[in-house]
This record gives C-alpha cells, structure tokens and sequence, in this order.
C-alpha cells in the first residue's frame, strides 16, 4: 500500500502528525507520503480522512 499527496497539498503538517510513519514535510514545506506499514493502514487513513483539502491518496 502507498500514500500519495497530490498538488493541492497546502503545506498544513496534519497529515504528517497524525501518522508520521507515513507522512512528512518535505523541504518545499508540503506533505510527501510514502510506503504504509500495515500497521499504519488505520492512522494513514485518519490522516487522508481529515486532509483539508482532500489532498491524500491511498491506493490499497
């Protein structure tokens, strides 16, 4: 399973500290998502659920 952010990403940090397994803030001052442990799967999703502007993308 994967993460991605998309464009629409306005550098907010939410994702990256409800499930900073997966997410982080990259230099660019957005949010970069990555490989899910799944252990992670609940959290990262948590974490696309409450994206502000829908900016995360899970593929399972």
């Amino acid at each position: 399973m994967n993460a991605t952010v998309n464009d629409a990403c306005i550098g907010c940090g939410l994702c990256s500290s409800t499930c900073p397994q997966v997410f982080s803030m990259g230099d660019d001052g957005l949010a970069h998502g990555g490989s899910i442990p799944g252990e992670c799967l609940d959290s990262a999703r948590e974490a696309r659920d409450g994206c502000p502007v829908s900016a995360i993308s899970i593929e399972e």
